[in-house]
């Protein structure tokens, strides 16, 4: 099966951001991966809800938004309006994991966990039941460019195995340092979502390498 590619548009040019949104549209890309940084959670400010909803404006493909903020319970509904199909949250920043996942689901969102690279994949088994998504970091959050965390794909081996021992249907996506390389290999491993961020729009044809990923079984 083909994974997901979802181009993250934290590497994309703010100045000319309907452009790469048109971009991804007319790729074979299959979501728009949305960062969003409070300067509080992670060690950086990224966009919030003014720029998810220019995005919606433009998107014909999923919104995949990753909320790296404290209290994100308090924002998911916003975010739901701004146009996002599947809302992410850090396992790290909930108090209340299993509330703010049945919330999510309650708007009709595909309900999503991020794990920081230190943080131990066995911390989701109580909750697997309840998320549709869990989320690799295979970087540090906070800035695009980082170098991929070569320890990500024991995490990917371990949250497969777990997903296939309780019947979960989560789809396991990897976000951080994704590339020609790595892909192949994550997706053996038991990744379904592949993030790609300066990977696809720092390249000479974004669609291109986009059609990469998406096909990286059959790329020579």
């Amino acid at each position: 099966m083909k994974p997901l590619i979802a181009p993250s548009v934290l590497a994309a040019d703010f100045a000319n951001l309907q452009r790469d949104i048109e971009l991804i549209n007319e790729s074979e890309a299959d979501w728009i991966h949305v960062d969003i940084m409070d300067g509080v959670f992670v060690p950086n400010i990224s966009f919030g809800l003014p720029v998810c909803e220019a995005i919606q404006k433009h998107a014909k493909k999923p919104m995949d938004v990753h909320l790296m903020i404290e209290k994100p319970e308090k924002y998911l509904k916003a975010f739901k309006q701004a146009g996002a199909s599947v809302l992410t949250v850090h396992y790290e920043a909930c108090n209340h994991l299993h509330r703010i996942l049945q919330e999510i689901k309650a708007l009709d969102c595909k309900a999503g966990v991020a794990l920081n690279p230190h943080t131990n994949v066995a911390l989701l088994e109580d909750a697997l039941p309840d998320i549709d998504l869990v989320l690799i970091m295979s970087v540090n959050p906070g800035f695009g460019g980082q170098s991929f965390i070569e320890n990500t794909y024991k995490k990917i081996k371990r949250i497969r195995k777990m997903i296939e021992d309780t019947g979960s249907q989560a789809l396991i996506e990897v976000d951080g340092g994704v590339n020609a390389s790595n892909a192949k290999p994550l997706l053996e491993a038991g990744a379904d979502v592949l993030v790609a961020g300066s990977f696809v729009f720092k390249s000479d044809n974004p669609q291109k390498t986009i059609r990469d990923l998406k096909n990286v079984y059959t790329v020579v």
